[in-house]
């Protein structure tokens, strides 16, 4: 885009500069008296001058645009990424809960078989002492 704007605007001012060399060539050798070469040559400058206005003032106004296209195509990125980086966190957040309550479950599941097993290896513990006593009072043994 920038190439192609460079080229227009040397094209623009070639145009301008030939004319301008064109038209001083032609009004010097135009049979007219110095004071209506100098007027022509006046009118000729202001009707440039006008064009070179109007040019700056249009090459402005494209620039503008150009200006609130980016700045409307940045917002919209910017948007966009904004959007993704809460839908991600939302993301991230749902994970992490589920796997807390898995995590949660787990552990809780996991207690519940050790304290099963405590009681259990209690319980022999306890049947193998008490038999060990029965067999000592078996024996005549004292304990």
């Amino acid at each position: 885009m920038s190439r192609e704007n460079n080229l227009t605007k040397g094209l623009f001012i070639g145009l301008l500069a030939g004319g301008a060399i064109g038209a001083i060539i032609a009004l010097l050798y135009a049979p007219k008296s110095g004071k209506e070469l100098r007027k022509d040559i006046k009118d000729k400058t202001d009707e440039y001058y006008d064009e070179t206005e109007k040019f700056i003032a249009e090459a402005k106004t494209k620039a503008k645009d150009m200006i609130n296209e980016g700045k409307k195509r940045s917002e919209q990125i910017i948007t966009n990424a904004k959007s993704k980086s809460e839908e991600l966190l939302k993301n991230a957040e749902r994970i992490f809960t589920e796997a807390k309550g898995k995590t949660g479950t787990m552990v809780s599941s996991g207690k519940e078989v050790v304290e099963g097993e405590t009681e259990r290896l209690k319980t022999a513990f306890k049947a193998g002492v008490n038999a060990y006593k029965e067999t000592k009072n078996q024996n005549n043994e004292p304990v």
